[in-house]
């Protein structure tokens, strides 16, 4: 296969892991090593309240840097984090734990330069998608996609799953507007894109296999109504504040931890 002269950044998120972390990052490497792009693996681990810090730094992987931070604050959090580190071009994220497939990882970058995207976003509702995916989730996330179009204009059927691949230049004049760390990043992260021209925004498909309990569990309750709130903040950003416009650039928070560098190679 021709190698390609770019740098790709791989953003992996981490949260009590330890018993798996190793395993998947391996995992994630091995797929790594067979694609057309140099890389490199920043993984984040989102808070140090258990091993997973540890056991990443012990598996001593090459083109693999574990880094983190004491307090859990958020995947959002997490992945801009990691891409503020990041060198390459492309920037993909893919959730550790290995619910998607990260073989997924070669084909959502091959439908990057087909489409010449701005963004690719994996789709469990894509039709050539392989999903283990409970129906009362499917109907939950599908509603959820239909409001989320109806009140952003997003055509993007799941804004949710845990692999996507962005240009460097998107992420550069998106993060600095973003505000969301935790249940609904990657919602803000794409309406943002489109609101600023970014249009080439597509679906790839993905393997994925839930490993959710199921929705009489309280803390899944809590999960999505934390991420309805924070959509529901994301719109009226959007829409009545219009926050994340240029004129109101005064207004943005700025966190030197995630201050998105210009590339450096």
């Amino acid at each position: 296969m021709e190698k390609n002269n770019k740098l790709l950044s791989v953003i992996v998120p981490a949260y009590k892991q330890e018993k798996t972390i190793a395993k998947d990052l391996k995992r994630i490497k091995r797929v790594l090593d067979k694609i057309r792009y140099d890389y490199e693996m920043i993984v984040v681990v989102d808070g140090k309240v258990d091993k997973t810090f540890a056991n990443a730094k012990k598996a001593n992987l090459a083109k693999v840097k574990i880094v983190g931070y004491q307090e859990n604050k958020g995947k959002g959090y997490a992945v801009r984090y990691g891409m503020a580190r990041s060198r390459g071009d492309p920037i993909v994220f893919i959730d550790a734990g290995m619910e998607i497939d990260p073989n997924g990882i070669s084909m959502i970058l091959e439908h990057m330069e087909w489409y010449g995207a701005d963004i690719m976003v994996g789709s469990k509702r894509h039709p050539a998608s392989q999903v283990d995916y409970p129906r009362q989730r499917r109907i939950i996330s599908g509603l959820y996609q239909l409001f989320v179009r109806i009140f952003t204009g997003l055509n993007v059927r799941d804004t949710q799953a845990g692999l996507k691949v962005y240009r460097r230049q998107v992420l550069e004049d998106v993060l600095p507007r973003l505000l969301v760390k935790k249940y609904a990043f990657d919602l803000e992260m794409l309406t943002v894109a489109r609101r600023l021209g970014y249009r080439r925004i597509y679906e790839a498909p993905i393997k994925l296999k839930y490993n959710f309990q199921d929705l009489t569990h309280a803390a899944n309750w809590r999960g999505l109504i934390n991420a309805f709130i924070d959509t529901l903040a994301i719109i009226y950003r959007l829409k009545i504040l219009r926050y994340y416009d240029d004129n109101n650039k005064r207004k943005w928070r700025y966190d030197s931890d995630l201050d998105f560098k210009v590339n450096t190679g």
